[in-house]
């Protein structure tokens, strides 16, 4: 994590690192955050966006075999709402 920043916990959503983005558009993700989340060489990420008046407000990493499963409960918490209504 970086020196200038401690871990900020709301929950299950915590800031753990800040990142650079280098003039070629790249970033690193830290080794801390690679090995708890089990990421290594060679492994895809799902990007995803959350857009907030018409901009992107939020960047979101899943590893792509638990893409489907988080993309299942999203929708099935979705629909089970739409449908009391």
């Amino acid at each position: 994590m970086a020196e200038d920043m401690k871990a900020v916990d709301c929950g299950c959503y915590k800031v753990q690192a800040l990142v650079t983005v280098d003039e070629r558009g790249q970033m690193v993700l830290p080794k801390e955050i690679r090995e708890q989340a089990g990421i290594k060489p060679k492994d895809k990420l799902a990007l995803t966006t959350i857009e907030k008046d018409g901009e992107i407000c939020c960047i979101l990493l899943t590893r792509t075999d638990d893409f489907a499963q988080v993309v299942q409960s999203t929708l099935g918490a979705a629909t089970q709402s739409q449908g009391s209504k």
